[in-house]
């Protein structure tokens, strides 16, 4: 009965909650916000956790000694300075936990890292659900996916002012290894935060060593969605952007060009001699290696290439993993024939995924890339609970798709 009791009082603080957040963010009227997963795991936690508790427990563990031990400490410390630039731009605080769920490593802007440090978001706290109950943290090392918990959603009272987006880690062998968190001030929750946090996830795991008896990675990065970028042994090669329109072209068409046929799909018409095209593969060919053949121009060996990556998870039909792929669309600046081609092709086949799986989450992310996109929006909410708080979010897209 106390149990039950305690649930009761939890779910009243949370539609109180939700009447205040509502009108601010034109919720339809009488939607409600609690979610199965919220409720489940409120139950879970309740025999553990006081939902009056002012912080988070201190792990007493040799903290220091676990986090340069950790696998993620060689890719977090690389991306430090992104991570923090991020924090610092959009008022969040970053963290990364070990598989327990204790905060091995957080860095933000000294007023929300102080507010953050107050229910003990910081090194030595333990999220996990045992100890510190609903919270994204939690459910994301539960379930082993991408997860955001709002306001009065969490447990802990004292978590009410808060808003958190969080994915799960994972080593090449499938292995969870901790979480990332970006959290901030339920005011100023963004649709764009989850897909901030599953790239940072994306580029920390392309970072971790292979697992024992694997193939070793490989040397060559090409990343061409929403930006562009060649990178060996994760450090970038300095190149123009013509050569990495050529490079990504001969990425995605593995039976590779003619020089007349790879000519016009990089400079279409325009008056540019054959020399030009020569000189640009001469010192693309210096940068990989030698890995581009002559009469015919292919690459000898594939370069691992995020654009080709999406296109084989479509294929298999892993929406997921292709959504987490997807950065932007192909090279955006470029306006090479054969790349505009081929960037509509990328967008064409990721759209007709979503719109064909039967998963909400899919055309919700993707839903924030195409705010323009009414057909996405209804897609996601045939397919949302009705007691699902992204509701509130896609049906404010697709007025504004409508309307705008």
């Amino acid at each position: 009965m106390p149990q039950i009791r305690a649930l009761s009082q939890r779910r009243a603080a949370l539609e109180q909650e939700w009447a205040r957040w509502a009108p601010v963010h034109a919720v339809p009227a009488g939607q409600t916000v609690l979610r199965s997963e919220v409720v489940q795991s409120w139950r879970r936690s309740l025999p553990t956790v006081d939902p009056a508790c002012p912080a988070a427990p201190a792990d007493d563990g040799e903290l220091g000694s676990r986090w340069s031990q950790s696998p993620l400490r060689t890719p977090v410390t690389e991306l430090a300075d992104e991570l923090r630039s991020i924090a610092d731009d959009s008022g969040f605080v970053a963290a990364v936990t070990d598989e327990r769920g204790t905060i091995l490593w957080s860095c933000g802007g000294r007023v929300m890292r102080r507010r953050a440090e107050q229910v003990n978001f910081a090194p030595g706290g333990r999220w996990d659900e045992t100890h510190m109950g609903t919270n994204a943290l939690s459910l994301a090392l539960r379930t082993g996916e991408p997860s955001v918990v709002f306001s009065a959603e969490h447990l802990v009272a004292a978590l009410h002012g808060w808003v958190c987006y969080c994915a799960p880690i994972h080593a090449p062998d499938g292995r969870r290894l901790g979480v990332l968190d970006l959290s901030t001030t339920w005011d100023r929750s963004h649709p764009l935060a989850m897909s901030t946090v599953r790239a940072l996830v994306s580029a920390i795991e392309s970072r971790l060593p292979a697992a024992p008896g694997d193939a070793a990675p490989p040397e060559l990065r090409l990343r061409c969605l929403g930006a562009a970028a060649l990178i060996r042994s994760g450090m970038p090669i300095r190149l123009r952007p013509r050569q990495l329109e050529i490079l990504a072209l001969l990425a995605l068409e593995p039976d590779g060009y003619t020089p007349q046929r790879l000519h016009a799909a990089v400079y279409g018409d325009r008056p540019v001699s054959a020399s030009t095209l020569k000189a640009d593969v001469s010192h693309l060919r210096n940068a990989t290696g030698g890995d581009i053949t002559s009469r015919r121009y292919t690459l000898a060996r594939p370069i691992s290439c995020d654009a080709v990556d999406l296109l084989a998870a479509v294929a298999a039909g892993d929406v997921a993993t292709a959504l987490r792929l997807y950065r932007g669309p192909l090279l955006p600046g470029s306006d090479t024939p054969g790349i505009a081609q081929w960037r509509e092709y990328l967008d064409v086949s990721l759209r007709t995924a979503v719109l064909n799986s039967r998963t909400a989450t899919h055309a919700v992310e993707f839903g924030a890339r195409c705010p323009e996109d009414a057909q996405l929006h209804e897609h996601a909410l045939r397919l949302l609970p009705p007691d699902d708080p992204r509701r509130a979010l896609v049906t404010a897209r697709l007025h504004a798709a409508l309307h705008g």
